[in-house]
């Protein structure tokens, strides 16, 4: 709080203009019904998923309390930037106050940092599913579900901690018109009059840090289950093996794919347009597809709501 009332002084205001998706539309109303739609599509996908999971006696395994925690992530996600969005281009209002541009950054660098150490999770959940069947039971129980799942929101909490006071606490003079539709750190740190430099490369190392552990763990998981599954010698074998973890794999190279652009890829390589078309691909249609790709490519979470809609039926 001391930053941004500095930041107050500074500059003796404390609303920033968010540019947004509509100014670059000529069919600004069409374009936020379309937006609409999807984020209701977004909340009641999820939302079902989570529901079907928690229902089923049979989904009670560590794979889908993972996938149920990637659906809570995608909800809070998506609700983090698209209701502000929708809501200011209702009431023809386009400002953010710091602090509420703070909270929002923080919220979204959370939950960004939450879901790349859950997807790595969740590729070392299958590792042990298929190269340690076995022991499987005794290595993924409920305990050690929980504490990985609360260390992804942790390790994504630090993210955020990390990134965004030290973003919000540089002097803005130069402009407050944020050329995005929320305030993410690339987007707020270009309006700094003052020099980022030094920010923007340890900034850089932060995002590699956060992205290298996940990509090394789910290299190295789906590396060992082609292995084994190598020395099985079995069709059957690798068949399971593609239908268990290419919904995950499908999943990680969308986020993953939208994130390398936006935090590593050099400044020449970006331009404002390119930058909201990225966030608007794993912001807005990434919390829709995933539910989409965990569950209509899934025989267990079908059967599950097959069986669902029977009982519903009957009664």
């Amino acid at each position: 709080m001391a930053s941004i009332t500095g930041m107050a002084n500074h500059t003796g205001r404390l609303d920033f203009i968010l540019m947004g998706l509509f100014r670059q539309s000529k069919h600004p109303a069409l374009l936020s019904v379309v937006i609409f739609v999807v984020f209701l599509m977004a909340l009641s996908e999820n939302a079902f998923l989570i529901l079907l999971i928690h229902s089923d006696t049979h989904l009670h395994t560590p794979m889908y309390f993972f996938i149920s925690q990637l659906s809570l992530m995608d909800m809070v996600y998506i609700s983090v930037t698209v209701p502000k969005m929708l809501l200011d281009q209702v009431m023809g209002v386009n400002k953010i106050s710091a602090p509420e541009c703070g909270m929002q950054m923080f919220l979204y660098l959370t939950l960004v940092g939450s879901e790349f150490f859950l997807l790595a999770t969740m590729a070392y959940d299958r590792y042990v599913a298929i190269c340690h069947p076995l022991r499987y039971p005794v290595l993924m129980n409920h305990r050690v579900c929980l504490f990985l799942a609360s260390g992804c929101w942790f390790l994504g909490s630090v993210d955020g901690f990390m990134l965004t006071p030290i973003t919000m606490s540089f002097p803005f003079c130069r402009s407050w018109e944020i050329h995005h539709f929320f305030c993410e750190v690339p987007a707020v740190t270009i309006l700094s009059c003052s020099d980022t430099s030094l920010y923007k490369t340890l900034m850089y190392l932060c995002c590699v840090l956060m992205l290298l552990i996940p990509v090394t763990i789910i290299s190295s998981s789906y590396l060992l289950i082609l292995l084994t599954i190598h020395r099985m010698n079995s069709a059957e074998g690798w068949k399971k093996a593609f239908a268990t973890c290419s919904s995950h794999l499908t999943v990680v190279i969308l986020f993953y794919g939208a994130a390398v652009y936006t935090y590593m890829l050099p400044s020449s390589y970006h331009t404002p347009e390119k930058d909201m078309m990225a966030s608007v691909f794993y912001t807005i249609l990434t919390p829709v597809l995933n539910p989409l790709i965990y569950s209509l490519r899934n025989k267990d979470v079908m059967g599950a709501l097959k069986k669902m809609l029977t009982v519903r039926f009957v009664l």
